[in-house]
């Protein structure tokens, strides 16, 4: 037999849920202080360009 399932119940539940998985995401991106954003995004970065002057073209041979 079947189990007998309250179908508002269970949209409260899922809407719930999906509240819960916004509000996660959101303490990840806004949860994080000015200083230490900025400090990654400086690494990242710097850590890019690094990479970039490191990088061998094509041509670069001889």
């Amino acid at each position: 037999m079947a189990e007998i399932v309250n179908l508002r119940l269970a949209r409260k539940r899922a809407e719930r849920g999906k509240a819960d998985a916004q509000a996660a995401e959101n303490r990840a991106v806004h949860g994080v202080p000015k200083r230490t954003r900025e400090r990654s995004e400086a690494e990242r970065a710097s850590t890019e360009r690094k990479l970039d002057q490191h990088r061998i073209e094509p041509g670069d041979r001889e």
